[in-house]
């Protein structure tokens, strides 16, 4: 039964998402869109405690009724979840933001690694790091395929930093992945094993969408962490460097060009891109 944990996680959303932002608003946690418009911030912090207030019950019937309502892998991935939520938190709540001058993107933190300043993008990267290298390590993976993992990781939940540029575009790329790997893999397996934290993602995005709120980095963190634990549990070994190369290559362009520029110029991509916004 461990398909039960979506399901719930979208029950306990349903009451937790909405009262969240209205606590947002109430304590004046807000931030300007990229329309100008003042939205509750970071919902990110409302998914994870979703998740978590989902997860109480399930493991006390997990571990006292002796019924198999989670996947015992959750227990590795869980440090990787929570703890990149956190360090986005971090960054959200000390970053300097949209501040002129502030450093953004890899290129940004290594120079201002390099003039000796420490900023909190840089800690979240440090921190990013040795969190995937502690839940990759313990597979029995040669040493090359062992680091191709741990940079999959890493990339996959840096890419969802890169694609939060929208409402709701995060969440359709997330949604998108999570049913490809499970028709490509005729599984339900990457929902029963994150269904706890899917379940918050998919009430949010009705709030992202309508532009009541934003994701924040806590929230695209943890995004690109459910999707970095899905390809590393669901493909195979020589599927994961293609999925390497493929996220590579995302970062790499959204590090020298607009990813928003280029899915407005593809009329396709423009409409899922706007599908469902207010």
């Amino acid at each position: 039964m461990t398909w039960v944990g979506l399901p719930v996680a979208i029950a306990v959303a349903l009451f937790v998402v909405p009262a969240g932002v209205r606590g947002l608003f109430d304590a004046g946690l807000v931030r300007e869109n990229y329309r100008g418009a003042s939205l509750a911030f970071p919902l990110g912090a409302v998914l994870a405690t979703a998740a978590l207030v989902a997860l109480a019950p399930l493991a006390f019937l997990d571990d006292r009724a002796d019924i198999d309502l989670l996947v015992p892998e959750l227990r590795r991935w869980m440090p990787y979840l929570l703890g990149i939520a956190f360090l986005g938190f971090l960054d959200d709540s000390l970053g300097r933001g949209e501040v002129t001058g502030a450093p953004r993107g890899w290129r940004g933190h290594a120079r201002a690694l390099r003039r000796g300043s420490l900023s909190t993008g840089a800690v979240k990267a440090l921190g990013a790091l040795a969190l995937a290298a502690y839940v990759v390590s313990g597979r029995g993976l040669e040493s090359w395929r062992y680091l191709a993992d741990v940079a999959l990781l890493i990339l996959a939940t840096n890419a969802f930093n890169l694609l939060d540029l929208r409402p709701g575009r995060a969440e359709k790329c997330l949604a998108l992945l999570g049913a490809g790997l499970c028709l490509g893999a005729w599984t339900f397996a990457p929902l029963e094993l994150l269904g706890i934290f899917a379940g918050p993602v998919a009430v949010g995005a009705w709030f992202t969408l309508r532009e009541r709120t934003m994701l924040g980095d806590t929230g695209s963190n943890l995004l690109g962490a459910i999707a970095g634990v899905w390809l590393l549990t669901t493909l195979g070994a020589d599927a994961r460097l293609i999925a390497l190369l493929a996220v590579a290559g995302l970062t790499i362009y959204g590090e020298l060009r607009s990813i928003s520029a280029a899915i407005e110029s593809v009329p396709p991509l423009r409409w899922l891109d706007s599908l469902g916004r207010a």
